[in-house]
């Protein structure tokens, strides 16, 4: 019975809940776009290329371990053991395959090397960038079967100067046997080869994430650059062999060993290992999203309800009026609410699946994920958004409707015509919630780490938003008093405004929490990652010495062209600088290895305690930022225990203490280290001090095509460029949670200006023209932007100077004038144009027609 009644209720005031409908239906969208990709980084397929052919594949564990033991009270022992991903590919020794040949079942044991092996150009006039596509890797040709890859023109490689290629490389860049192709391989000078042939995969397509190339074993195992070690194993079979009975084998050989046995969709990671780092980057992102996302659609939907339930206080008022009892008030809301989420739940988890394929594409096109990372689109995200939604609109149209359930039904009526106070429990309600921002903003100012401090800077701006809401009503009704003074010189308007404001405070304070909202997380998101890019190029800047920066449009500025500069007249010194991240424990550092001598004439890291002089005399030494002195509790002097690149561990003996970590990493350590367990060994940059001219320099390296002398000011950029990195994928993640907040604010000015249509026709009557009217819509819609704008920047502020003051210890966010006036502009534009429309159509209707017709 209650149903029927809810669905009639429904068919006949759909305008009122179609607010409802489109918030849900958004919200749903969005958790189930957020849910795709955190089901993706759980269990999305990297499927393998190179190792198709291979059932099994023994390779190195890609993770550092440590294991804690914690004595109980009670005699008991709690064991606890934890891994993390490296950021290079650890490799096996060679002599590993010994245990594996001789095994029953096995079939052959194919060693695998995978290197840097980049075509840079087969010409002198040939750009670099129409040669480096794809990733390009070098193999042995011994390793061919492991795909498989036959020859389908020329030869295999038969001496150090031989290369074979795969078939889309040679077709993507018009290329045959007989032509040169020259090659920039790990730590080795770019090398003319000569194309001895060009290989395919056998009964399947050629490889889509990737190049390969296929040089001799003797030349393989030079340009590896690991003696004595391979990167992979590849176990054929024997035929009838059980791969499962076989595995188990290989694994029993190996005990005792850190290598790892993959098979089926376990070989991908093997292959691609930024796939498999990708997996844990998109589980931090999709849930961070899909919190943030969740936080927002809470505030928006109940605020949506809420909005509707007060245009319909009249009706219910009625009902209770005649008797109707608390709970059939209550089951009636609820009821609708329900039948309202489940089609917008349905129809928005519908439309969170594209969304979600959109953003796997975009995070591709930006780098965040590889394409090799497969996108997940299981039903459990859509099943979660529509539980999700159903919960929320249940949940948001109760607490909406608590008041006018409560009351005794003779008040009901009198309480329908006459706007009260927020009740008690809002107000503590919304005061603990501002208490708890503030605490936010406090807990965020002592953060010294982005990975700490951005979801904490998101979640700041959402539970202040959220006080704001439940406030809402004393601060319209504060800011009216403020605003009546400069609303009178508005004309006939102004006035009316202000009292439409000041009389409608609940009415106009669910407007003012969606803009506050919009206004607040998108200057937050703006001005983030600026606050940090300007503190690390602020450091950068002052930090640099160099008279120019050498920087490779390929993989990277090869030693021997940092060499050719050294020997060049004039120059002083020359520092390679390579990075990547290490583990200290479990936890990740970005660091950078330098070219040690001449250091002090390219580089100035504002030393605050040891000598830099000891990092570039001392072997075994390290530089770090006061950041990382301060979370690792070290000093000069102490030993700094790590893991570098590929998990190999390492004791280094700190020599100084830098200031300048933001601009310059938190770890120094000597390049050649760091090098050494690399995937890619070649410098980012080389800074180069001395009174060279650039064309002296240019000169010089004429025989490293790609490699360019830059300008001194070009330096900050490319230090600063790694502060960056979350930028892009900040402001697509969050840009969707802004877009929903904006269809909110549309929403919710169309659904407040709509309802006002009896107003309208009085007003009409009373003799105000058309043109009035909307002129007063107007100056509503702008003293709202106005304090909204207003609460937002001052939101966007509090947390903004806080995240400044954390990161770089400064209380000066870097605000962009000119991107705040966009950002309050387009409000402001959403605001006039989501109350214009609506106004403009209910003073179509004639205004006797509306004075006469039933309420």
């Amino acid at each position: 019975m209650m149903l029927r009644y809810a669905l009639q209720t429904i068919r006949d005031r759909k305008g009122g809940f179609l607010g409802a409908f489109l918030a849900l239906m958004c919200a749903a969208a969005l958790i189930t776009a957020c849910g795709t990709l955190l089901e993706t980084g759980l269990r999305g397929r990297i499927a393998t290329e190179r190792y198709a052919a291979a059932p099994l594949v023994v390779s190195a564990d890609q993770n550092v371990h440590r294991t804690t033991v914690k004595h109980k009270g009670n005699g008991k022992t709690k064991v606890k053991h934890k891994a993390k991903p490296v950021a290079e590919r650890a490799w096996l020794p060679a002599a590993i395959a010994d245990r594996i040949s001789d095994l029953e079942g096995v079939r052959k044991v194919v060693p695998e090397l995978t290197f840097l092996a980049q075509p840079v150009t087969r010409s002198a006039t040939q750009p670099v960038s129409q040669l480096a596509a794809r990733p390009s890797y070098g193999h042995s040709w011994a390793s061919a079967p492991l795909t498989p890859f036959a020859l389908v023109s020329g030869r295999a490689p038969a001496s150090e100067d031989d290369v074979v290629i795969d078939r889309g490389l040679a077709e993507q860049k018009g290329l045959k046997p007989g032509d040169r192709l020259v090659v920039q391989s790990t730590s080795t000078p770019p090398r003319p080869y000569r194309i001895s042939g060009i290989a395919a995969t056998a009964g399947r397509g050629d490889l889509r994430q990737q190049s390969s190339l296929f040089f001799s074993t003797a030349e393989a195992e030079r340009l590896a650059a690991r003696p004595g070690r391979i990167s992979a194993l590849g176990v054929m079979p024997a035929p009838g062999t059980d791969p499962n009975r076989l595995k188990q084998q290989v694994e029993q050989a190996l005990r005792g060993t850190t290598a790892q046995v993959a098979t089926g969709d376990d070989r991908g990671p093997v292959e691609f290992l930024d796939a498999a780092g990708a997996r844990i980057k998109l589980v931090s992102m999709g849930g961070a999203m899909g919190g943030t996302s969740l936080l927002v659609a809470i505030l928006v939907v109940v605020g949506t309800f809420a909005l509707s339930i007060q245009q319909r206080h009249r009706e219910l008022a009625l009902l209770r009026a005649i008797a109707a009892t608390p709970r059939q008030v209550r089951r009636l809301l609820g009821r609708e609410a329900l039948a309202v989420g489940a089609v917008s739940g349905v129809l928005g988890a519908l439309a969170g699946l594209p969304l979600a394929g959109w953003l796997h594409s975009r995070f591709i096109d930006i780098g965040v994920i590889p394409a090799t990372l497969e996108r997940t689109a299981g039903i459990f995200p859509a099943c979660a958004a529509l539980a999700v939604t159903l919960l929320g609109a249940w949940a948001a149209a109760r607490i909406s409707g608590r008041r006018i359930a409560r009351i005794r039904s003779a008040e009901a009526m009198a309480e329908s015509t006459v706007e009260r106070g927020p009740a008690r429990g809002r107000i503590v309600a919304g005061l603990v919630l501002l208490a708890g921002g503030a605490a936010l903003v406090g807990v965020l100012s002592v953060l010294r780490t982005e990975a700490a401090a951005t979801p904490v800077t998101f979640l700041a701006v959402v539970v202040s938003a959220t006080a704001v809401s439940l406030l809402g009503p004393f601060l319209v009704r504060l800011a009216s008093v403020l605003l009546a003074g400069p609303l009178r010189l508005a004309g006939s308007g102004g006035p009316l405004a202000t009292a439409n404001i000041r009389g409608n405070s609940t009415r106009m304070a669910s407007v003012v929490t969606p803009l506050t909202l919009l206004i607040g997380m998108t200057c937050t998101v703006l001005f983030v990652q600026p606050t940090l890019g300007d503190a690390a190029r602020a450091q950068a800047h002052d930090g640099v010495r160099a008279a120019w920066v050498l920087a490779a449009q390929g993989p990277g500025v090869p030693s021997a062209a940092a060499e050719t500069i050294r020997r060049t007249p004039g120059v002083t010194a020359a520092t390679e600088v390579v990075r990547t991240t290490v583990r200290v424990g479990l936890d990740k550092y970005p660091a950078q290895g330098v070219t040690q001598a001449g250091l002090a004439r390219t580089w100035d890291l504002d030393v605050t305690s040891g000598s830099l002089t000891r990092f570039t005399t001392g072997p075994g030494t390290a530089a770090i930022s006061e950041l990382a002195a301060d979370r690792l509790g070290l000093h000069p002097g102490s030993k700094l225990r790590l893991h570098l690149g590929d998990g190999t561990p390492a004791t280094l003996t700190v020599a100084a203490v830098y200031s300048r970590g933001l601009g310059f990493g938190d770890l120094t350590l000597p390049h050649e280290l760091l090098a050494r367990h690399m995937d890619n060994p070649l410098a980012a940059t080389v800074l180069v001090a001395g009174d060279s001219s650039r064309d002296e320099l240019a000169a010089a390296l004429k025989q490293f095509p790609g490699v360019s002398v830059l300008a001194p000011a070009t330096a900050d950029r490319l230090q600063a460029d790694r502060q960056q990195e979350n930028a892009a994928v900040n402001h697509l993640a969050m840009g969707l949670v802004l877009a929903f907040t904006a269809i909110a604010v549309v929403n919710t000015l169309a659904m407040s200006v709509s309802e006002r249509i009896r107003e309208f026709a009085m007003l009409r009557l009373a003799g105000a023209t058309r043109r009035q009217v909307l002129r007063m819509l107007r100056i509503e819609a702008l003293s709202v932007l106005l304090i909204a704008a207003a609460l937002g920047s001052g939101i966007a502020l509090a947390v903004l100077t806080a995240f400044s003051i954390g990161m770089t210890g400064s209380a000066a966010p870097a605000v962009l004038p000119l991107v705040y006036a966009t950002v309050v502009g387009a409000a402001a534009l959403l605001a006039l144009t989501a109350t214009a429309l609506p106004g403009r159509l209910a003073l179509r209707v004639r205004p006797v027609e509306v004075a006469t017709s039933r309420q």
